[in-house]
């Protein structure tokens, strides 16, 4: 199943007035999407000149256009590619929970193989070597990219660097399995890159308010990281449409299983 666009919701709501989502207000529909908050749910209303006790199904000739045109803009809707690979690319902003899920579909989907990054980055707590990441020092990962050793590779957070290891893919893919790449923008617009049919998923919070709360309750960051982090999601954020469906993180075992279906 791939999540409803706010396009398809909005049109759901205009063809039946008497459909349950018909009676959803628009601040609250503008506030289901990923990335608006109340203060810029606020400057919506106001730049299309529709009131906050407005409902989808009641909405004017004029409102429908111009909110239609507005999501067009912003969000523009995705279509389906066909010929996928069976390479998948799980990426989305920081602190979204993209290593959370995917390590629950490793967990309950065993026929897809999760692929390990390679990382220059020191061991956390609890990390295995060969298990959770490739722990490299920054000459072997020069040599990695000399040799054409990863698939894709970055910079990420301007501190340590990732790749992912070529060899170990293209020995899923020939076994006939389904690889999960859990990486960065990045590193997914090199793998779309270096093949086109790979599909891309991007991984995306309840709401902006949501993944604020996130990455600061997880508490790993000082507040000026913190800030840096967010501005790059809301760069991140804005990416989405370069992607092939979308799934929204409000629950890891929901999200994974998304994933994974959309990874068939």
């Amino acid at each position: 199943m791939r999540v409803i666009t706010p396009q398809e919701l909005l049109r759901r709501a205009l063809a039946d007035p008497s459909a349950p989502v018909a009676a959803m207000r628009v601040p609250e529909f503008l506030t289901a999407i990923p990335a608006i908050g109340e203060g810029k749910r606020d400057r919506i209303l106001k730049e299309l000149e529709i009131s906050p006790v407005k409902r989808l199904g009641g909405l004017g000739s004029r409102q429908r256009e111009d909110l239609r045109r507005f999501l067009d803009e912003r969000w523009p809707e995705l279509q389906p590619r066909g010929n996928r690979s069976r390479l998948v690319v799980l990426a989305g902003p920081t602190a979204v929970g993209k290593g959370t899920v995917a390590s629950h579909i490793k967990e309950h989907h065993p026929e897809i193989h999760l692929s390990v990054s390679a990382t220059t980055r020191k061991p956390r707590p609890g990390e295995v070597d060969g298990e959770h990441y490739y722990f490299v020092d920054d000459g072997e990962f020069d040599r990695m990219i000399a040799a054409g050793e990863l698939l894709e590779h970055a910079t990420v957070h301007n501190a340590s660097r990732y790749g992912t290891p070529r060899r170990p893919i293209e020995a899923a893919l020939a076994a006939g399995r389904t690889v999960l790449l859990e990486i960065d923008l990045q590193g997914a617009r090199q793998v779309r890159a270096a093949d086109s049919s790979a599909t891309l998923v991007f991984l995306l919070p309840p709401s902006w308010d949501e993944l604020v709360q996130r990455l600061v309750g997880r508490g790993t960051e000082d507040a000026a990281e913190r800030t840096r982090r967010l501005q790059t999601a809301k760069a991140e954020l804005a990416s989405q449409g370069e992607f092939d469906y979308r799934v929204v993180n409000d629950d890891v075992a929901r999200a994974a299983d998304e994933v994974a279906r959309l990874a068939r």
